[in-house]
């Protein structure tokens, strides 16, 4: 049981490189406003439509499966033009994927909210990170 919390800490992270932002989807919002390595305009942004909805407790990943399209939330992550790395749970299917097993794959919100079965299997989803670029952050209006 210890090693499957060790690899969810594996998730709790914030990276940048000339063009991008990752972030680890196991942290909370509250951290990220602690952060000294998070861009001062995501915190903005996390201050002043994620925060309104949710509590700073809650972590990225608990979040995104309870957006819907009126949310503010949903109109930040779409201004951001931010994308959501999962790893979905994939029957084999006799041709290409010989077994079963996850894999990793990259999701707009609005690929999420539309993707039915993906709701539908939540609980055996794993969200891994959310990237956006600079460019499409410093254009979010506030």
């Amino acid at each position: 049981m210890e090693n499957s919390s060790s690899s969810y800490a594996a998730f709790e992270y914030v990276m940048q490189d000339v063009s991008h932002v990752y972030i680890g989807a196991k942290l909370t919002y509250g951290e990220l406003m602690e952060r000294d390595d998070v861009p001062f305009k995501l915190r903005a942004v996390l201050a002043h439509y994620m925060l309104k909805e949710v509590a700073a407790e809650t972590t990225i990943s608990d979040h995104l499966f309870f957006i819907r399209k009126n949310d503010l939330s949903y109109l930040a992550y779409k201004q951001m033009k931010a994308r959501f790395k999962l790893s979905v749970w994939c029957e084999p299917d006799g041709k290409k994927r010989k077994t079963a097993g996850y894999v990793s794959k990259l999701y707009t919100i609005d690929e999420l909210l539309a993707d039915e079965e993906l709701q539908k299997n939540r609980d055996i989803t794993v969200v891994e990170e959310l990237c956006f670029k600079k460019f499409a952050l410093i254009s979010v209006s506030l």
